[in-house]
């Protein structure tokens, strides 16, 4: 047999794992001097060796948190001797049989994980009983006896019984099935079953079915990436299942084994999928995995997969990464495990073209890709064949190493892959490209084109990522490579996140995102630059993880960047001022109140110009929305939408307070019309509203708001809440008509929060007759309106016992859970900013704090207790972290400017928004 079904080779001391023998006299001795009354000491007895076993390789895993391979292999050893001792104990003790019949034979067969051994700490057992002929009744017996003795031990077993034909049957008929025998591993049992069902496995099964399983194992992959997020960089990345994770390497593994009979990995490199090289990096990437997976099922106690937030710490502790400047532990840790998930990624994709074009079966391709089938052809010395480009000879980019370049931008502009072999190429000789390459005018002229391609830059900057060129010819991304930002707001590392930008970009200007970002399709060709833009969008985060601020860092990089790129300087100050304020635009939107007319001014003095305007709002819209799925919504489209109109006009027609009489007399015409025989309203209800209701309000809510009210004031208790989806808005729409008093904000906002809603927006408005007039957008916990007429109707009646004082509202609100307890493993230090400068009318107050259940209701409660008056509130949540933003007066209508009072307000929020305060609640 191979070393494939000898994991036990590479198994140093493995007595002081698990002593077989020792265990195995000590059962026999309980057996024989207990009889029936042996069972539950037997189990306590290998109960004792596992435990002390995994201990052992727990110990040793410490000792050297890098050794994947032999902690798995451990393992399997383990739980290896274990089963035989425990077959041994069942056909000698409790079911024994002097002379077997031919029927009376069984085999015990490792697979899946256990028969490859690469046993994670908790893995489960997976074990198939194999017998030569129709199962006999001693046969069941031993099986039920094992499995019962197994699950006691608490392992997790995924077993099966089968006769040779059955199993040869099933496995013609089941990928799974085909997949686990291939790992199969006789670990104790018939020698001579095992070998039947192996020899007629190979013979019978995999003989003429080599394309199948390769097509098969394909799609299976690519199903499982689209389930795992698509993406080798997602921030909670599966060490198993994920892009670039354990099961991609075993995909090798299977698929060679295959189609070329290996037994090991290394035999890979003897037929040519792999160099000595791609071997021993496939190896460390390998092996730093298992570690990963092992490190997480001792810390965890379980079979977790998940490398969650909380998890990434406790594994880069474990695993002796340290903080660096700039950089934390976790970060560090992370960031190399992209780079492995990377390596996994390239090398899969070189092995699997090989063995592609060895079935001559011609790769299944989406997108522009689709439908190649041309006849070769040249184009510039390169060779087109079969919808891939390739480099002629193997010194190709010797001679020229600008052609590094030029090969990822023809493969764009001809809507063609990079051949496996020249990506292998283009990667071995990265080193060629030097300063003077950097320099080279044409270079930076053909990474400019293909930056901005016309077909599907995206994909082809991802080759050229993972072929390494593009962090060697532009250094500055090349430090970001792999980089993680350590929070739950952003789902790529930065790498993934800005080649998704440009993504995006690139589909907004081909009017692919039009029913999105309608605004943006229509400005991004009326731009003075196009490259420019995308220049920016490159360069926006390129100096994350320096420890200072990225912005004004990355406005640096930009300066002495687009000059070597080839833009003049006009091109180059703008790419800077983007990099520096690309995110002035979403702060202001939703930070901040849009119907102030201040918010607005300020906002333009920053930007100055329409062709400023443009390029801001283009780069923000693709910056939330390569964050992650879910990122964007029709919420931060109608905000950002807003704030583009506003700022455009403002500088179109001057001061924005000259239009203010024209603008709130066009709303009340408008409001007129769409209420129709109501329209009488405007003229009685609408006198007793200030302009700020006018301005800050939607036509459509003012005239819901106007028929509201005349309904409250029929109403015995005068209070009236009205539920609605918006779809527009990508909420529901809340409003609140009551008589004012003090404390009206934070219980309103505590009685949606019982009820499960998350406020978004807030508008708080008070008629001159005493009424309050509140509208808030409000979602449910997976950011979506509320929808459903039991949904609204507890909405409803949670606003309604709020306001009423129906029960105490902190003692349920602490008891609510978190939506995402993994916001735990964050620490966001509160702190309070006043700003008096944003507003001519109010104080603006912006809280941060870590998210968690009714923060916003403690808020405006402490405010409340600080004798303010809320006007707007605007709540946004960055992953983990909220920021809440009050714009606030004094009982008599006036800022808050003494330091002292501030300092008084600042402690009280301080207190609410504080962990400590949290755990109080709960305790109470």
């Amino acid at each position: 047999m191979t070393d494939w079904t000898l994991p036990s080779r590479r198994i140093p001391k493995q007595r002081a794992i698990i002593d077989r023998r020792a265990l195995g006299e000590r059962v026999n001795e309980l057996a024989d001097e207990l009889g029936e009354k042996a069972r539950q000491p037997i189990v306590e007895a290998l109960r004792e060796s596992l435990d002390a076993g995994r201990s052992e390789l727990a110990k040793r895993l410490s000792e050297k948190p890098s050794a994947g391979h032999d902690c798995t292999a451990g393992h399997a050893f383990l739980i290896d001797q274990l089963v035989r001792v425990i077959h041994d104990y069942v056909v000698a003790h409790v079911y024994p049989v002097h002379n077997r019949t031919k029927a009376e034979r069984l085999a015990i067969m490792a697979v899946g994980g256990y028969g490859r051994a690469e046993m994670a700490p908790h893995s489960d057992v997976d074990i198939a009983f194999i017998t030569p002929m129709k199962r006999a009744p001693w046969c069941e017996q031993v099986i039920e006896a094992m499995l019962y003795v197994l699950w006691d031990l608490g392992l997790k077993v995924g077993h099966s019984s089968r006769t040779v034909s059955d199993t040869m049957k099933m496995a013609r008929e089941d990928l799974t099935i085909r997949t686990a025998l291939l790992e199969g591993r006789l670990v104790w049992g018939d020698q001579d079953t095992y070998e039947e069902l192996r020899a007629t496995f190979w013979n019978d099964v995999v003989k003429g079915s080599e394309k199948l399983f390769l097509t098969q194992k394909l799609e299976e992959r690519n199903q499982r990436h689209k389930r795992m997020g698509d993406s080798r960089y997602v921030v909670e990345p599966n060490v198993k299942e994920g892009k670039g994770g354990l099961r991609d390497l075993q995909t090798l593994y299977w698929i060679g084994k295959y189609t070329h009979r290996v037994d090991t990995a290394a035999q890979l490199v003897d037929i040519g999928l792999f160099t000595t090289q791609e071997y021993r990096s496939f190896r460390r990437a390998e092996g730093f995995l298992l570690a990963v997976r092992c490190h997480m099922h001792v810390l965890t106690e379980r079979a977790e997969d998940r490398l969650t937030f909380d998890l990434q710490r406790q594994v880069a502790e474990r695993m002796n990464f340290a903080d660096r400047p700039g950089k934390s532990a976790v970060e560090r840790f992370m960031q190399y495990y992209f780079m492995q998930a990377k390596r996994v990624g390239s090398l899969t994709g070189v092995f699997l073209s090989h063995l592609e074009e060895e079935t001559s079966k011609a790769k299944v391709r989406s997108g522009f890709f689709a439908g190649w089938g041309q006849k070769k052809r040249e184009l510039k010395g390169y060779v087109i064949e079969g919808g891939r480009i390739r480099a002629p000879s193997d010194d190709w980019f010797k001679k020229d190493p600008v052609r590094l370049i030029e090969i990822f931008q023809l493969a764009e502009a001809e809507g063609v892959e990079v051949h496996p072999e020249t990506m292998r190429q283009a990667g071995r000789d990265t080193k060629l490209i030097t300063a003077a390459v950097r320099k080279d005018a044409r270079a930076n002229a053909l990474f400019l084109d293909l930056l901005g391609g016309r077909n599907d830059p995206e994909t082809a900057l991802r080759w050229m990522n993972e072929a390494g060129v593009f962090g060697r010819f532009v250094p500055d991304f090349g430090r970001v490579n792999a980089q993680m930002q350590f929070d739950m707001y952003h789902h790529y590392t930065v790498d993934e996140h800005t080649i998704r930008a440009i993504g995006l970009l690139s589909q907004i200007e081909r009017g692919l995102l039009k029913k999105d970002h309608p605004r943006a399709t229509r400005v991004i060709h009326k731009l003075a630059s196009r490259r420019a833009l995308y220049v920016a969008v490159l360069l926006h985060d390129i100096a994350k993880g320096r420890g200072g601020d990225h912005s004004v860092l990355g406005a640096e990089v930009a300066q002495k960047l687009c000059p070597r790129f080839g833009l003049d300087q006009k091109e180059t100050d703008l790419v800077a001022w983007l990099v520096l304020q690309h995110l002035l635009m979403s702060s202001t939107a939703q930070k901040r109140d849009l119907t102030d007319p201040k918010t607005i001014e300020d906002f333009v003095g920053e930007v100055r110009s329409v062709e400023r305007l443009r390029n801001l709002a283009i780069l923000t819209a693709v910056d939330i929305r390569a964050v992650g799925p879910g990122t964007w919504n029709s919420w931060k489209g109608q905000l950002l939408g807003e704030l583009y109109d506003a700022a455009q006009e403002r500088m179109r027609l001057g001061h924005k307070r000259h239009g203010r009489v024209e603008r709130v007399n066009a709303k009340k015409e408008a409001t007129t019309e769409l209420l129709g025989d109501k329209g009488y309203l405007v003229a009685d209800v609408g006198e007793m509203l200030a302009d700020a209701y006018w301005i800050a309000e939607p036509e459509d809510i003012i005239a819901k708001n106007l028929i509201q009210y005349e309904e409250a004031r029929r109403i015995e208790d005068h209070l009236s809440i009205h539920c609605e989806p918006d779809e527009e808005r990508g909420a529901t729409l809340v409003s609140v008509i009551a008589p004012d008093h003090p404390g009206l904000f934070y219980r309103m906002a505590g009685g949606m929060h019982l009820a499960g809603a998350n406020i978004i927006d807030a508008r708080i408005h008070t008629a001159l007759n005493g009424y309050a007039i509140d509208n808030f957008l409000v979602q449910d916990l997976h950011a979506m309106p509320f929808r459903e007429a039991p949904q609204i109707a507890r909405l409803k009646e949670g606003i309604r016992k709020a306001l009423m004082g129906e029960g105490e509202l902190v003692p349920k609100l602490a008891a609510r859970p978190l939506s995402h307890s993994r916001a735990k493993a964050f620490k966001v230090a509160p702190g309070v900013n006043f700003d008096n400068m944003a507003s001519n009318n109010f104080t603006v107050v912006e809280v941060t704090a870590r998210d968690r259940p009714a923060l916003l209701n403690r808020l405006a409660h402490a405010l409340y207790k600080a004798n303010l008056i809320v006007q707007s509130a605007h709540i946004t949540a960055y992953g983990e972290t909220a920021v809440d933003t009050f714009y606030v007066t004094d009982l008599t209508g006036a800022k808050v400017t003494v330091p002292e009072r501030l300092a008084e307000i600042e402690e009280e929020l301080l207190e609410a928004a504080s962990d400590r305060k949290q755990r109080q609640l709960e305790k109470a």
